[in-house]
């Protein structure tokens, strides 16, 4: 398992943090996320940093550093 910081764009309200860790865990198990970041970790063996793209760009926001 690997875990993971991300930094987002995208995220100004509650809301916004609802919709990402709903999207991150369909990849990942979420563990925080707040408003500009989320940590999260998968198993690199079933999941990427294009997955984690994927779902933060599903929850209308941008992935813009993975760390």
């Amino acid at each position: 398992m690997k875990t993971r910081t991300l930094k987002i764009a995208g995220m100004s309200r509650q809301h916004c943090v609802l919709n990402v860790k709903k999207e991150l865990a369909k990849v990942a198990t979420v563990k925080d996320v707040q408003i500009g970041s989320a940590l999260v970790e998968f198993n690199p063996a079933t999941s990427d940093s294009n997955l984690l793209k994927k779902a933060v760009a599903d929850a209308g926001c941008e992935l813009v550093h993975i760390s």
